[in-house]
């Protein structure tokens, strides 16, 4: 039985969970590149794409990467996993975590005001006088107001920092109060930037670099990409005019902390391997650059939830997801994919899309040079496809002593008809919930329909506290949730029991 996030385990608790459905036939990833490879191919060319590269991570490391297509026109040089992308916004969720760094280590706080950082900031008039101002947390969020700013914010990145400065003195017209909506601004990550720059005491790429690129051996990656090696840089194009044209290679500037980093496959793998390494919260030492527990952070959005559609062919008809901005991550709920952190990136010259599964330690991305050219679609689409395959295997939950032993008990009380098993490990509720009478008449109900049930299949647990279960019995099968209360020593709040229906 696999458990599909803790959709199953809210639904079973209500009585409203649907027969299990039949686990698909497993393959390998080996087996499934050439599905894979066929969903990139045709989005190159359905999109006028010179190049592209691919690469899916899985149990630690970049388990397939392949490139496609030329980072020129010029001399036709191959597209290979060393080719250097500008990934643009997914720069953010660098950023990000230079800021969670710096609250880490007691420079900054998110609950601070932005302006304590930005002193420029200090003047600016705000909507209304019931406006609350911008802290540091609402600039991660994307909840400070400013009005949505693609493309106006992409052809900022050469802006210099003295002119950003007087930009930030001017002020800024404001599109709504301050943490009353999200909209997405890329203004807001380039004060961000600022503010890494001002807590530090270093500019932004070097603390990056320092912080982040260099511990992970991100060696190939960096701000100044118009100086990046020409053996390996993918060069930025437009498709206009039925061809090809050249973008214009920006220098670095003040907007690179919403935009800037330019990065190959083998680099940006390590990245993607270092976030997924955060999943699941463990005692093993934490080495990484940054707390495991702060790149956990990334995942908690900002509670203006949404209901989407997921991206890519499934969209129309897979179940919808409840998704919010969390720290430089777009964070949605997938009834099949389970939590996800996505993030685009749009850029002039270029397009990038990053998907990571952390519950199953797997993670999809792509980088290509043509203007705007995200492939979103082909990633969540190989996800879709690794799921179909029976690749996303759920990381393992350890099975809590206390859960063991009171699930071991209700397994008694099946077994007997009554609740007697179960005697001093019941909460204060539960026979106010339904009496021990109810309780020994549902166990026979129960009994009288499936019979004894004599093996089960390991436990599901959804936490320390819960788990979902199937009992294998004489005339079907039991599927069932057990839920512990916050006492000490741990008792049983729930309890419930559902007859699986036959498979047709």
């Amino acid at each position: 039985m696999r458990w599909k996030s803790g959709f199953a385990f809210a639904l079973l608790l209500t009585g409203a969970l649907p027969a299990a459905a039949q686990e698909p036939a497993e393959k390998t990833l080996d087996q499934l590149t050439p599905e894979i490879d066929a969903l990139f191919a045709k989005y190159q060319a359905d999109q006028h794409i010179p190049g592209i590269v691919y690469g899916v991570v899985k149990d630690g490391r970049l388990a397939y990467v392949k490139g496609v297509g030329v980072q020129n026109i010029f001399d036709k040089r191959v597209v290979t996993a060393d080719s250097l992308f500008r990934i643009a916004s997914m720069t953010k969720a660098f950023t990000t975590l230079s800021i969670l760094k710096l609250r880490d280590d007691g420079k900054l706080r998110l609950d601070d005001l932005a302006e304590q950082y930005v002193p420029e900031m200090r003047g600016w008039a705000y909507p209304t006088k019931d406006s609350p101002r911008i802290r540091v947390r609402d600039l991660l969020h994307h909840v400070a107001g400013f009005v949505t700013d693609d493309p106006w914010g992409d052809r900022q990145q050469v802006l210099p920092q003295a002119e950003f400065t007087k930009m930030i003195a001017a002020g800024v017209p404001f599109s709504r109060v301050p943490q009353s909506r999200h909209e997405y601004s890329n203004f807001g990550y380039a004060l961000l930037g600022r503010i890494v720059a001002n807590a530090s005491g270093m500019a932004y790429t070097d603390y990056v670099r320092h912080t982040i690129l260099t511990p992970l051996g991100m060696t190939a990656s960096g701000f100044d990409a118009p100086n990046a090696p020409r053996a390996h840089y993918a060069l930025g194009y437009r498709w206009e005019n039925e061809r090809w044209a050249p973008e214009p290679e920006m220098a670095d500037g003040a907007f690179n902390a919403m935009g800037g980093l330019q990065v190959s496959a083998n680099d940006y793998a390590k990245w993607v391997v270092f976030l997924l390494s955060a999943w699941p919260a463990r005692d093993d030492a934490d080495t990484g650059p940054v707390r495991r527990s702060t790149v956990r952070e990334i995942a908690q959005g900002l509670n203006f939830v949404a209901v989407t559609n997921r991206i890519g062919a499934s969209g129309a008809t897979a179940c919808k997801q409840a998704a919010a901005y969390g720290m430089g991550w777009r964070v949605a709920q997938d009834c099949d994919l389970g939590l996800t952190l996505a993030h685009g990136g749009g850029y002039p010259g270029y397009g990038s899309h990053v998907m990571l599964m952390p519950e199953h330690g797997v993670g999809v991305f792509a980088f290509a040079n043509r203007t705007y050219a995200g492939p979103s679609a082909p990633a969540w689409d190989t996800a879709v496809l690794m799921d179909q395959a029976g690749l996303l295997e759920p990381r393992a939950v350890p099975v809590s002593p206390a859960v063991a032993e009171a699930y071991a008990a209700a397994k008694a009380a099946y077994a007997a008809g009554d609740l007697g098993p179960l005697g001093g490990r019941l909460a204060m509720n539960f026979l106010m919930d339904r009496s021990a009478a109810n309780w020994k008449a549902e166990l026979a109900r129960l009994r009288a329909e499936v019979g004894a049930c004599p093996s089960d299949e390991p436990l599901a647990p959804t936490g320390a506290m819960s788990a979902t279960f199937r009992l294998n019995c004489d005339k079907g099968r039991l599927d069932g949730v057990i839920l512990l209360a916050p006492t000490m020593p741990a008792t049983v709040q729930a309890l419930r029991f559902r007859v699986v229906p036959p498979e047709k």
